[in-house]
């Protein structure tokens, strides 16, 4: 198995930060775009999708309308996978920046499927 190597999505989206925040940081917010079903205990994040076994992940760190920092339990200690969300001085327009990691030849597999999971996530929030 190769090494993964970490890439980053940038997307605008037309939403405060605190609304953005609260959909890539609760149960309820993630449950509307990200998983089926979510639960939090813990500071493990469950995530099931159509009836499947769970995925938890860990909250690494999480700064209140700025970043949150997830490491799927089954994945390597320096793999992680994270939502920050500044503010475009040139445009004022809210940036959301996802960063992953993936295997090399895998990155634009993963990073369509982060387009198809952003693309539920702005049609919920209504931009």
């Amino acid at each position: 198995m190769s090494k993964k190597v970490q890439y980053e999505l940038e997307y605008p989206v037309r939403c405060s930060p605190g609304i953005l925040f609260e959909f890539l940081s609760t149960p309820a917010g993630l449950q509307e775009w990200f998983a089926d079903k979510v639960d939090f205990r813990d500071n493990v994040f469950s995530f099931s999708w159509n009836g499947s076994t769970e995925e938890e992940a860990e909250v690494l760190e999480q700064l209140q309308d700025e970043r949150i920092r997830l490491r799927w339990l089954h994945a390597p200690k320096g793999e992680y996978f994270e939502f920050s969300i500044q503010i475009s001085e040139v445009t004022n327009m809210t940036i959301l920046t996802v960063k992953d990691f993936a295997e090399k030849k895998e990155v634009a597999d993963q990073s369509q499927l982060w387009n198809y999971q952003i693309k539920d996530l702005f049609h919920r929030i209504g931009n």
